[in-house]
Formats: C-alpha cells, structure tokens, sequence
C-alpha cells in the first residue's frame, strides 16, 4: 500500500470519526489536566496510573482526545462529551472526600504550534503535564512507531535527512488554518518533535509556570512511583499507591545505525543546552 494510499485512509477516518455526538455535552466537564506529550516517553504510562487514582475519573474510551490538535474544528461540545458528567464527578468527590479530577492525554499537544492557544481559551486553568524524553530515543521509536503503523518507508536516516522538505511550511499552514491537518508534521516530524525547548517556552509563555510540570522521561523510567507521587501532588491529589508500576507501550528495536545517531547527535546538542538553560535544569540525556 502507498504512502499516498495510507494518507487518503487516515484522513478518511479522521473525518468520519467527526460524526459522533453525545446528547449530554453541557452536562459534562472539562479536563483538569492535560499529559501533552513528548510523543513515546510514557504519557500512556502516566495517564494509566492516574486513572488508577480514587479521586481520577478518566476520559471516555480512550485517553488522547485529540481535540486542540486535529478536531478543532468540531467544537467544545464535541470536546465535552469525552468527560464524565459533572453530576458524577460530584459523587466521586463525596465519596473520597477530595475534588474528583479528570483529564486527557493527546501527545501531540505539545509539539502543535497552535494548541497553547487554543487550550488556554478553552482549559485556562487546566495543569499541564510534559514528559520529556532523551530525544535521540524518543525519535528513533517514533520512526519505529510509523513503520509499525505503516506511515513510513524511508529507512530512518533517509527519514531525518529529508525531514526538512516534508515539514517545510507546515507549522504556518497549521496555525493559519484550524481545520487543517498536516500528515507529515504529525508522523514524520522525528528531530522537530525533540527540539523541547521551543515546544515549552510555547506553552509557558502562555500557561503560568504553577500550571505546568516538566517530567524528566529518564527519571520516570527509573522511578515511576516517585514521579507518579510528584505528578499527584502537582495536580492536588492524595498521595497514592498502585500494586504494579509496569510501563506501558514499551518495545524493543534493533539498534539505531551510527549514521543516524551521529545525525541525531549533532541536532539536538545545542537545542539541548537552551533546554537546560531555559528551565534552569539538567537532563541527563
């Protein structure tokens, strides 16, 4: 099957899946919090541990509604009717004694230009959750990601070379269009997706800092009940323990080649150290 062939699918189904309306909207919440990605570095993880939280009442079917990103366009009621109502966010409060809290979980949030913006109208008290992970990492299972899916045919070298031409102008059009949908900056945006440092100074030049959290992926790979501890308490919640800290969506690859890395490497050495310097932090990448 074609590249062109997969696109006309995607969009396909992205578009019919804009039919479904839920008759209960204005009775139903919106998100207190949002996991805005980084793309594969555990926002499934996290959003199932949450979940898993007395007082969290997730979203509907699924945890990405990926509403600010490509579903814009179909409205707030739309939006709404992926949350539990507030009549039943009311009785989870009664019943453990602490506001009942639900939210979402749509990496691709934090890598589109106009998702701040649009969050800020809709959620402006809302918490937000980035997870970032070594992004020489991240890439090369987002590539793998792709392929898995069908989406990419490039070996992954071919892929970040030519990354360049395929994003070229995206951002803008994305920005100046809110119905439109960019297949490329979504699925074929490996380096762009890892340069975190102008993704975050996008979203906290627009969410205060007390709203946002920047988890550290390395660290919650290595002590995910600590980091679930700290999200739970940055979001206002009860201190929690779950029986298992397994993550989630985990695979294993064949080594990256030593051209891509060498590539990658040299990509994201400076965007690293504006991260750092940015957040007045460290990431041992």
């Amino acid at each position: 099957m074609t590249s062109d062939v997969l696109r006309s699918a995607h969009r396909a189904a992205w578009q019919a899946s804009r039919l479904v309306t839920v008759p209960t909207q204005r009775y139903r919440a919106l998100p207190d919090f949002l996991i805005i990605g980084a793309q594969r570095s555990g926002t499934t993880s996290l959003y199932r541990y949450l979940e898993q939280h007395p007082a969290v009442t997730p979203a509907v079917l699924c945890k990405g509604v990926h509403y600010f990103d490509v579903s814009y366009s179909r409205g707030e009621e739309w939006y709404r009717s992926h949350f539990p109502s507030r009549v039943y966010q009311q009785r989870v409060s009664k019943r453990t004694g602490e506001n009942a809290l639900t939210g979402e979980g749509s990496p691709y949030y934090l890598f589109h230009p106009a998702v701040p913006s649009r969050a800020a109208l809709t959620v402006p008290s809302a918490r937000v959750i980035a997870i970032l992970r070594n992004p020489i990492s991240r890439a090369y299972s987002h590539y793998q990601h792709e392929v898995a899916r069908g989406y990419e045919t490039l070996t992954f070298l071919d892929a970040l070379k030519i990354e360049p031409e395929r994003l070229a102008g995206e951002a803008e059009r994305l920005c100046a269009d809110p119905g439109y949908h960019s297949f490329s900056h979504q699925h074929h945006s490996y380096v762009s997706r890892g340069i975190y440092v102008d993704q975050v100074q996008r979203w906290m030049s627009i969410f205060p800092a007390s709203q946002v959290s920047v988890v550290d992926g390395g660290e919650f790979f290595a002590h995910p009940e600590q980091t679930y501890r700290d999200v739970l308490a940055f979001l206002g919640l009860s201190d929690h323990t779950l029986q298992t800290y397994a993550p989630l969506n985990a695979h294993r690859y064949e080594p990256m080649s030593s051209g891509a890395r060498a590539f990658l490497e040299e990509a994201f050495d400076e965007p690293n150290r504006a991260l750092a310097a940015y957040l007045g932090r460290t990431f041992d990448w």
